[in-house]
Parts: structure tokens; sequence; C-alpha cells
């Protein structure tokens, strides 16, 4: 969804390729063009684990950490693109954001030092 030149693009790491990761950033779309209007520590759920066996069900909508501060903006003719990270988190751990907020989670994944593209990592909470 652009407006004035402006827009957000998501982007999401993975371990391998995989059709599985197309359906989840259409559904990203879907959801975020839908009314839902993503942005930078949001959250969706996705109603299944991100990859068969994980216990990430939820994508959090974060900076582009693992890619380093120079992704997130993206300059354009016209304007700019703002590129978030969809981080895969399991329900307990969006739940905790809820109460702790964002930067409280996010200090628990660097303190726990968890490997963002590890589909079966354990939940920091």
């Amino acid at each position: 969804m652009e407006k004035d030149g402006h827009g957000l693009e998501f982007v999401m790491t993975a371990h391998v390729r995989d059709q599985r990761f197309i359906d989840l950033m259409s559904m990203i779309a879907y959801y975020h063009c839908g009314g839902h209007q993503l942005d930078l520590e949001h959250s969706m759920p996705i109603g299944e684990p991100w990859m068969p066996g994980s216990t990430c069900d939820h994508l959090l909508i974060s900076l582009p950490h693992l890619h380093g501060p120079d992704l997130e903006h993206c300059p354009l003719p016209e304007g700019h693109a703002r590129i978030l990270w969809t981080l895969p988190v399991t329900a307990a751990e969006i739940e905790f954001r809820r109460h702790q907020g964002h930067e409280a989670l996010e200090q628990l994944f660097d303190e726990a030092g968890i490997i963002p593209t590890d589909p079966f990592r354990t939940s920091v909470v």
C-alpha cells in the first residue's frame, strides 16, 4: 500500500528455499492490504506453524536486524520504501510482548541468542 510515494515492504529470511515462504509473503501482503495495515512492532497470526514441526505460529514485524540497518530504507525516484522484517515467533512470545512491550521481547531474543531462521528454536518465554 503506497501513500504519497511511500510504502512498506516486508522481508522474510528462511533456512531453505520453499514455496511455503512465498505463500507466507502473499499472506502478509493480503493481511496488510486487507485493512490490518501492518507496521513496526505489529504482529499477525498465521494460523499454523511457519514450518511443519515449528512452534512459531505468528509473525512479528521488526526492524531488519539480521540484514543490518541499511536494508530498512530504500529510496525510490518518487518517494521511498521502508523494509521491515517478518520474524516467526511463538504465541507465548506475542503474549509476553503484549504485557512487557516490544523492546522487552527483543531483549529476550538478544539474550537468548536466537537463530531467527531456525524453525525449531525454542520460545524465549
